[in-house]
């Protein structure tokens, strides 16, 4: 898994215009294949009248699911020049739809891939984009009596505290930065004189 990546925080369009054809890319955070196939549909629905809805996106982390369409351009200007942009930036769980309106001048094959890439690239500029970093949660268990305080510490302390959960202990979920563990766990058993259960967990994301 990567230790970070980039996407965008909600969705949103920008439009350039070249030759008189109207390029109106619009982009949207998907967390899986079919979230980005509902935002392609959905798009393709607003601008049936379009002469061309060209599409990329990209799903998962480690960019496991690529998949890119020219929709009726000629092959490998569009829908391609649109993922290598969205790859070029790390941008990952994202979709982009390039809707085209022609406007009668024809722009050869490079003007076409300059203009797909192109303005993907404006669009995540103007839109932006955050980092999304990789963590490992551990569970801290301590006694109710400690519980409050912990918590307290570490919201203090700029900790990410993801979950909390009360039954006999109460379990705290904390997300670290990998190479933050062993020294956190020193400061817990100092924190808690030794009264709190330490438990490394799986990975996650979260904002950086």
């Amino acid at each position: 898994m990567p230790d970070e990546y980039r996407t965008v925080a909600r969705e949103g369009s920008h439009e350039i215009e070249i030759n008189r054809s109207r390029f109106l890319c619009t982009l949207a955070p998907a967390a899986t294949e079919q979230q980005a196939q509902d935002v392609i549909a959905r798009v393709r629905r607003a601008h049936a009248d379009a002469n061309h809805n060209c599409f990329a996106y990209v799903i998962g982390a480690d960019a496991a699911v690529q998949k890119a369409s020219d929709d009726g351009e000629p092959g490998g200007t569009a829908g391609v020049p649109m993922l290598q942009m969205l790859l070029r930036r790390d941008m990952r769980y994202v979709v982009t739809v390039v809707t085209r309106y022609f406007g009668g001048v024809k722009l050869g094959a490079g003007g076409l891939i300059r203009a797909y890439g192109g303005v993907v690239g404006e669009a995540l500029d103007t839109l932006g984009t955050r980092t999304r970093r990789r963590f490992r949660l551990v569970d801290i268990t301590v006694d109710h009596q400690r519980a409050g305080r912990l918590e307290n510490d570490l919201r203090s302390a700029g900790r990410e505290v993801r979950d909390v959960r009360y039954a006999e202990a109460v379990t705290l979920s904390v997300a670290l930065p990998d190479a933050d563990v062993p020294a956190f766990r020193a400061w817990l058993a100092d924190a808690t004189a030794g009264g709190a259960r330490f438990e490394p967990g799986g990975e996650t994301y979260g904002d950086a």
